[in-house]
Parts: structure tokens; sequence; C-alpha cells
């Protein structure tokens, strides 16, 4: 059975509900909470919720203040991925609450948010038609379904409702059309902790939420708890927090700790550090980012509104001084001047605009980047990126969440980052593509390689696979790369180089302790020159960053320097002769 029959049987069989008869029968439904795997991203206790759409588990109830509770129940930051091909997609659902509030519309406060990747990995908006009443309903027509590489569709994220609890949700697509949910990922998730504004208020739509935007720009999930006019820095929170096996945990309690609302700053500064205290007691590495309160749009104006922000900020510059010099590390603190919000960043002075929230998500993004490692550049070789070009032979993200299974179950002392030129070679994750399997096991296999490689991968998607924990968890031995011959018709030299560099910085940063080569770019028809020069300029990088170099592929080049075309299926990749060749010199280099 190929893929195009799996993918329509399992539309019909198991993603088929047909519960509301009136609709046209043209359409296939399908509700995430009836689905065999958790297809619910955002949640960081999957297995113990009440409810379909809750975001603290039941076992919260009654441990948790009654206004945190009900809060809880609303889905700000959980989002449905699925991959389609379909030109029409309907979202139908109900909520409990009002659709909108006075200073926020009914598109944040109820409605739902449709974005899309294309097969290069970049992020495109869906603009629906919506209608609000007992049953809300979403309709994004007229998608140009497919990008030039294939025809399986984009990959989705739909963002739910912030400020609304969901009763019932349902997506469905035109019939004979591919639809396929993608499983929650294991990546660890960024924890934030905070008040209306990290809830969402007052986005126009659930993807302008700052932590919908910062989920976005850094492309990892993201659990919010934030919890309008109810984030608090409460222990009982704190405590549910830790339980999150988190990358980072982000604490955004300050505009609702204020006088105007009860709480001393002595209070405050206990709170903030009891706070970092019990997280640290059950995380001791994990980073947490304690952030100032960004303002208010009146805060010159109002002297009143001023002097509670900045004395809240003083205050936990304070508890941020006083943890540091009790020795506890791998704390940070994101300062209101970073954020930088002006007069019409806000809705009523208290709660962002899009603008905001924008504002909010570009402070984040640059202030996790340089805590988590994971620096980016403005060329497209230097930009952390996804891809889809290829998934006929293999589905890309499958392969990825694969690795982050086989990684923690069986560590592996080598691993071999590369392109589809290592990808089908051999070795495990196996590929449906394998030309030099028999060389692999021969010569590889005994040293433990596990291949990273991927195909049409280029050097920016594999700096987003290392960002994404791929290095995450074991000591390796050896991490070897040759990576570049993708980009070689988008990109020069140069920039190619840079691209590297992020990628042994990345890797140097994961795993200090491991020996890191790179291997020069095998040889491609028309391009031998060209590759003879880069992989000179591959050597020198490699010697200004203390990494070994090796030029193997050059055995695959006949007298006159043209490749052997006896060596290659298509000009590009070797042939089983040619991995024959390859496999012992590679051996030989990761053995000494």
């Amino acid at each position: 059975m190929n893929i195009r029959s799996i993918l329509l049987f399992t539309v019909f069989v198991s993603y088929c509900h047909f519960s509301h008869a009136q609709e046209k029968s043209d359409i296939v439904w399908w509700n995430p909470t009836n689905h065999e795997f958790n297809v619910i991203e955002g949640q960081g206790w999957p297995e113990e919720i009440q409810s379909g759409y809750d975001r603290l588990p039941e076992k919260a109830k009654g441990a948790v203040r009654t206004p945190v509770w009900d809060l809880s129940k609303h889905s700000a930051g959980l989002l449905i991925r699925f991959r389609s091909n379909a030109g029409n997609i309907v979202i139908r659902y109900q909520v409990d609450g009002g659709h909108a509030m006075p200073h926020m519309p009914a598109t944040g406060v109820s409605g739902v948010d449709l974005y899309a990747k294309n097969s290069d990995g970049e992020w495109m908006w869906c603009r629906g038609n919506y209608s609000f009443g007992d049953t809300i309903k979403y309709n994004f027509q007229n998608i140009n379904p497919n990008d030039t590489y294939h025809e399986l569709g984009r990959e989705y994220h739909l963002y739910l409702p912030l400020y609304n609890s969901v009763k019932w949700l349902e997506i469905g697509v035109p019939e004979n059309t591919l639809f396929r949910p993608t499983p929650v990922r294991q990546e660890k998730p960024i924890v934030v902790y905070g008040t209306s504004i990290a809830q969402g208020a007052c986005a126009s739509r659930p993807g302008m939420a700052w932590t919908s935007i910062l989920h976005r720009k850094m492309d990892r999930p993201l659990i919010n708890l934030g919890f309008s006019g109810n984030g608090r820095l409460e222990p009982e929170v704190i405590d549910l927090l830790a339980e999150i096996d988190a990358k980072i945990y982000v604490l955004d309690c300050l505009p609702n700790l204020g006088p105007n609302l009860g709480f001393s700053l002595e209070e405050v500064y206990k709170r903030i550090i009891s706070s970092v205290k019990r997280l640290r007691e059950k995380r001791s590495s994990t980073p947490i980012l304690l952030i100032e309160h960004a303002g208010y749009a009146d805060g010159v104006i109002n002297s009143t509104r001023q002097s509670i922000y900045t004395n809240l900020n003083k205050t936990l510059q304070e508890a941020f001084t006083q943890l540091k010099a009790e020795g506890i590390t791998n704390i940070h603190l994101l300062p209101k001047a970073a954020i930088d919000m002006g007069m019409e960043s806000y809705v009523d002075g208290t709660h962002p605009t899009d603008l905001g929230m924008m504002e909010y998500a570009t402070a984040y993004e640059q202030h996790l980047r340089e805590i988590l490692h994971e620096p980016m550049g403005t060329l497209s070789t230097t930009i952390p990126i996804t891809q889809s070009r290829e998934p006929h032979n293999y589905d890309w993200e499958q392969r990825h969440q694969k690795l982050l299974t086989l990684n923690k179950t069986q560590p592996p002392k080598i691993c071999f980052f590369g392109n589809s030129i290592t990808h089908f070679w051999g070795g495990n994750p196996e590929a449906p593509i394998r030309t030099g399997a028999d060389s692999w096991d021969k010569y590889l296999e005994g040293l433990e390689v596990r291949n990273f490689g991927f195909g049409w991968d280029r050097v920016e998607n594999v700096l987003w696979r290392i960002y994404h924990d791929e290095l995450h968890g074991f000591k390796a031995e050896q991490i070897v790369v040759m990576l570049g011959t993708n980009n070689i018709h988008l990109n020069s030299d140069e920039e190619i180089l840079l691209g590297l560099e992020l990628v042994i910085q990345a890797i140097q940063n994961r795993q200090p302790n491991a020996r890191v080569s790179l291997i020069g770019l095998f040889p491609r028809k028309e391009n031998e020159k060209r590759i003879h020069t880069l992989n000179l300029m591959i050597a020198q990088l490699s010697a200004n960053m203390n990494v070994h170099f090796v030029d193997i592929g050059k055995v695959l080049l006949n007298d006159q320097g043209k490749i052997n075309d006896l060596l290659f299926s298509d000009g590009l990749h070797p042939n089983a002769a040619g991995y024959h060749k390859l496999a012992p010199l590679l051996r030989d280099h990761l053995s000494r």
C-alpha cells in the first residue's frame, strides 16, 4: 500500500466523525480529542487533564485557587498540528463563555488562527471567513495546497481561543484529500507562567499573542500558563511547573503583584525568592528567566502608575541580585528596557496591541536565543528552519522525532550529520532507500555510528535540528558533519561557511567533549572545481575552530579531476561502488 493509499484509508477509517449530519456530505470531519494519540500541543500534563482542552491537570483542582483553576479551562496556547493537501479547510466548535470583551475582539477571545509552513519551512498565515454563533465556524478557502516539491500538502498549526473554554472542536476537509494529524513533539518546551498579557490579552487573534509569536520564532513547543489577573507566583503553581521537564522556565508575574492588588514590596520580594528556590529544588539546572514589568502607556504622565512598575522592577532586581549572591546559577533577567514598548503598543494602557505583542516576542526571542545558545543570523544558511521537501521517501519530522527517541533509549557513540548522501547510505534510523547498506554495515556499524542524515537537508536545516535537541541527553564520542552540497545552487561559498560555523558552534556547545570532524563535500558533476575550492575553505574553517577535516570524497574523482561516473548514480549521489570506496576511508578516520 503506497503512502497516498495509507493516508486516504486513515482519513476515512480513523479520523471521520459525522456527528453533525446537516453538514455537506463531501466534508470529512475529525475530532482531535478522540484521536488515538495526543495531538493537542501546549499541555504540560496531557494524560492528567479533566477535559480535552484544559491547561492544568485534574489534581490541581482544589490545590490552586478557584480563579486559577477556572482560567486553566481557557485554551490559551494550545494548538493542533496536521498535514493536508486540501484546498478548503473548515473548523467548527463551541465555547463556554461569551465571544468578546470590551477591549478584546471575538477573534482573539474565542477565535482560532491557522498558520501553514511551506516545504522550505517558511511560515504563512491563512485568512479564514468566520461566523460567531452557538457554533463558531471558520472556513479557509482557495488554499494553494502544495509546493513544487510534492503533492502531499502543507504542515498546519491551528491556534485555539485565548480567553474561552473549548467544549468541542472538529476539523473538516473535502473527501479524497489527504489529512494527517501530527503527534505532539518531544522537544523540551518553553514554560511560561504569567498574567493576562501572557494569556493573550489583548491580541486580535490567537496567533498574535506574544507566546504564539514566540512559538513560531523559536519553533519549539510552548506551554502557556498565563492566568488573567492571577499570575501571582503562588507556590502551588510553581510546584506544578517543576513537574514539567522544561527547556526554560519564564516567570512573568509582576503585573499581578502590585500594591493596587494588595501586595507589599516585601511580599513580592519573598515570592520571587521562594519561587526560584522551589524550582531549583526539583530542576537543578534548567534556566529560569525573570521578567521585569513592561510598564504602562501612561507611565510618564501618571506618576502613580509609573511608581507601581518602577518599584516592582527595583524589587525584582534586588531579589535577582540576592539569588545570584546565594550561588543560584542559570537564572536570568529580562529588563523593561529590552521590551521597549511605546504608547501605541497598548490597547488600554495596560494590555498590548498586536504591535506590543510583537515587541514582547522580539525581546523574548533575543534573550532566549542567548540563554539557550541558539544564535541566528540574517543569511538563509544561518536561520534555523525545518523542511519537508521529500515526504515521498520519508517524513522529515517523523525522522527527527525517531532520532530523539533513539538517543534516549540507545545513545550513540558517533553521530553522522548530513543530507541524502548520508541518509540513504545505511545505518539507523533505517531509511526507505539504502544505496550503500552493505558498506555501512561492514565498515561503520561496529563503530556505533548513528545516521543523522536527512534527504534534502541544507545547512540551516541541520542547525534547526541541533537546536531542537538532537544532541541532548547523551555524551557522544565523535560527531561528523558533511553539509553544504544542497546549498550550492542557492548560496555563495562564504554564506555556506558562515552556516557551517554556526553548526559547529552549536555542536561544541552541546557536546563539548566530543571529537568533531568536518568532511569535505563530495564532488558533483559539473561542479568539481567549485567543490574543490569550497573544501579548501572548509579545511581552513576546521583549523580555525579546532575541529578535524578529512576529504575522503577525492576517491570519487578520475585522473582528470572530474567525477568517476562509474561511482555515481546521478552525478551527485554515490552508488554502491562509490560508497564501498568511501566507507573504509571514513572508518580509518573515525578509528584514529
